[in-house]
């Protein structure tokens, strides 16, 4: 059960360094188009490594692996390229707990650059309910 303790001001920081296999061609290998674009970090892997630092923020204050958060919204500009190699810096806080719904202001840097800055809500899910909907949903489609 989320803790009492779950509250507005929670912030947490979260350093990754890019790697090649980050880039913008790396993002779907299938897609031509991309194949050609800049090798710089993707905004796809921006989204994720942001999801990352909000679900470390906030794991020690939910029965984790039992609950879980799921990404619900993601409202972000990306501001500036940032080649492999470098480390970035994600800084989130959490500025609102609404019932299950968790809001995050999240801002990157690279070193060099602010690269992201924006919001990111979340869900509190029970895990097994959320995998049994999840499987009834994959049987219908599947039939």
């Amino acid at each position: 059960m989320m803790k009492e303790s779950l509250a507005p001001g929670l912030s947490h920081t979260h350093r990754y360094t890019v790697s090649p296999t980050k880039t913008v061609p790396h993002l779907y290998p299938e897609a031509e188009e991309l194949q050609v674009m800049p090798e710089v970090f993707a905004t796809g892997y921006l989204v994720g490594l942001l999801e990352w630092a909000c679900i470390r923020a906030i794991n020690p204050f939910i029965d984790w692996p039992q609950e879980q958060t799921v990404g619900i919204r993601i409202d972000i500009s990306h501001l500036a390229a940032t080649p492999p190699g470098c480390e970035i810096t994600a800084t989130v806080k959490l500025i609102e707990v609404d019932g299950k719904k968790l809001v995050f202001d999240v801002e990157a840097h690279d070193g060099i650059d602010l690269i992201c800055k924006g919001r990111h809500e979340r869900y509190l899910i029970n895990k097994q309910k959320f995998d049994q909907r999840v499987e009834t949903k994959h049987r219908q489609r599947t039939g």
